[in-house]
């Protein structure tokens, strides 16, 4: 299998219709390897959250190519993107945890979409991973019993739990101090690189630049490799 886990070639997007129709993503040319770390920086409203759900099948190409693990998900049939989002971890800005549930079954629910693991089995894996990210004593609590930055490392336990070959992470520091920030995202890398997974991560926090492999930057819809660069990325 090539080491390649996302390929995207000449990539445009456009929300809205007629003469509301307005294009966001310009020409876009990316590739992700496996194991990398990858951050994605950027202003406000340029682009990054689109591409992010794009390359997570979250929303559907229009144009150019987009591949995942190998498949293009241009044109791509609902069936065929749902299985493709099996293969991915997401991890959201506010960790969209489930309020009636305990932080071990959060985890659990990404596990129910594999038909291959059993409930005892999923219950298990969950526990493992919430002991992984530090979460040992937390394991039974509610999201209103965790502080923030708890929170967000049962987001990440959701996120890896099934082994997923991508994980796409948008702004995961954002509503954590420094200390937790810096937690967080060195947990995701060591995680990630045990299980041999690649990350994309969105964010504004400088702070953790220096756990990347690679940092490209998107500006007005039109994507460059290193964030200091003056010239487009080229795949």
């Amino acid at each position: 299998m090539s080491n390649k886990i996302v390929e995207i070639h000449d990539l445009d997007f456009f929300f809205g219709q007629g003469n509301l129709r307005k294009q966001t993503l310009f020409d876009i040319n990316l590739t992700l390897l496996s194991g990398e770390v990858v951050i994605m920086k950027g202003p406000s409203g340029s682009g990054k959250t689109t591409l992010l759900t794009l390359m997570g099948g979250l929303r559907s190409p229009q144009s150019g190519s987009l591949k995942v693990l190998g498949q293009e998900l241009l044109g791509a049939k609902k069936a065929k993107t749902i299985q493709i989002r099996r293969n991915i971890g997401y991890i959201f800005q506010g960790h969209n945890l489930l309020k009636s549930l305990s932080a071990r079954q959060n985890v659990q629910m990404s596990l129910e979409l594999h038909d291959r693991v059993s409930p005892e089995q999923a219950k298990q894996q969950s526990i493992k991973m919430l002991e992984a990210v530090g979460l040992s004593d937390r394991v039974n609590y509610y999201p209103s019993e965790l502080s923030g930055g708890q929170k967000q490392r049962v987001a990440i336990a959701r996120a890896l739990v099934s082994h997923p070959k991508l994980v796409l992470a948008d702004e995961p520091t954002a509503a954590l101090d420094s200390k937790s920030g810096r937690d967080v995202v060195e947990l995701m890398q060591r995680l990630a690189k045990e299980q041999g997974c690649t990350i994309l991560i969105v964010t504004h926090d400088n702070r953790i630049l220096d756990i990347a492999d690679r940092i490209v930057h998107l500006e007005d819809g039109h994507l460059f490799e290193n964030w200091s660069s003056s010239s487009p990325q080229s795949a």
